[in-house]
């Protein structure tokens, strides 16, 4: 039986992404000097002309930097509105050092926090990720580009959406309808935007992908002036599905961005993602779906689980056999303790080049 199925993704531009980039810049910060004993979990609210820091840190902590990053993040994203702009922004600095009864588990390099995480691959895409996020992506990715490159009436904040038309095999047959809300400057008129937006996403989808049957709704709402963190409010960690599958698989419900790596939140996750490309990618499977389970203190996982169309039972014994799935092991497999971060914020955690847990080594070690 056919079916339809959707996931959406964020412009850096988005509020939610303004906060995401800004607690990663800090991370990367503190990852800096690439010192094992620094800590870092750093959330942030942003809204009209103000920015809030709020969490836990461990290590030198300047605060003058801090205000620095958080200004930088905002110039490179765009943003000298009225509303919100990275010269005149309040910022309110509330970080803390972290809790030392939260160090007993992390000093350790027990897991940072109890939790589950999900990492998933398909070959349906060239980088293994879910056909519906993998060109959710694309289009804001492709937006922001435009906009950096000159193109003056578009503005920072954007979101996408896309919904393909599934076979009763899984292969793809088009897509359904394609969703994008752009901001844009109040002088370019809603038709202008539409048209040129549809073009953009034409140039991006395959184009046995759009056919008659193929909707298009760009910003259905009409004017969108007002964007970002002064048309509302974002928070850090708040597009955790935009981070991870579009919601091809179950999440754990933990967020990434600001998190140092003794957070099994982040690491595991990743290394939850690299098990499962791994194994989709040297044809053990055709998609896979790896849990990794943790409480807090304690070294090695509660438990692994693997759903796949191959042998579970088989790569679930080889991976827990061989792979140190402890957060250290994680850590070092992944040299974590460095500031590779900030890349990760934008378009998704996975599916990216360079970063260590999207290398196909598993089954050559």
């Amino acid at each position: 039986m056919s079916y339809l199925f959707t996931s959406e993704s964020v412009s850096e531009g988005h509020p939610d992404k303004v906060a995401d980039a800004i607690s990663d810049a800090i991370l990367d910060l503190m990852m800096r000097e690439g010192n094992t004993a620094y800590r870092c979990a750093c959330e942030t609210l942003v809204t009209t002309n103000q920015v809030v820091l709020a969490g836990e840190y461990k290590g030198i902590y300047n605060h003058l930097e801090v205000e620095n990053a958080v200004r930088r993040v905002i110039r490179d994203i765009g943003y000298e509105q009225d509303g919100f702009h990275w010269e005149t922004v309040d910022i309110k600095n509330l970080m803390h050092g972290q809790s030392a009864d939260i160090a007993l588990g992390t000093d350790t390099f027990g897991a940072g926090d109890q939790g589950l995480m999900f990492g998933y691959a398909t070959n349906k895409t060239p980088n293994y990720m879910p056909p519906t996020i993998y060109y959710s992506h694309k289009i804001v990715e492709a937006l922001t580009k435009l906009r950096k490159e000159g193109a003056r009436w578009l503005g920072p904040d954007a979101k996408s959406q896309v919904t393909l038309k599934f076979n009763d095999d899984h292969s793809l047959s088009h897509a359904a309808k394609i969703v994008c809300s752009t901001q844009h400057t109040e002088d370019t008129d809603i038709a202008t935007v539409r048209a040129n937006v549809e073009n953009i996403i034409r140039t991006i989808l395959p184009v046995e992908l759009i056919t008659s049957e193929t909707e298009f709704l760009i910003n259905p709402t009409g004017r969108f002036v007002i964007g970002g963190p002064d048309g509302d409010t974002g928070l850090t960690g708040r597009k955790i599905i935009v981070d991870t599958y579009g919601g091809s698989c179950p999440h754990g419900g933990g967020a990434f961005s600001g998190k140092d790596p003794t957070k099994v939140d982040r690491s595991a996750a990743y290394m939850a993602r690299y098990l499962a490309k791994n194994i989709v990618a040297s044809g053990k499977a055709s998609y896979a779906t790896v849990q990794l389970a943790y409480a807090i203190g304690v070294e090695q996982p509660m438990s692994v689980y693997v759903d796949s169309d191959g042998n579970n039972f088989e790569l679930t014994t080889w991976i827990t056999t061989n792979v140190d799935l402890t957060p250290r092991g994680i850590i070092n497999r992944f040299d974590l303790f460095r500031p590779i971060y900030s890349s990760t914020t934008n378009y998704g955690h996975f599916g990216k080049p360079g970063l260590p847990w999207e290398e196909l080594d598993l089954f050559n070690d």
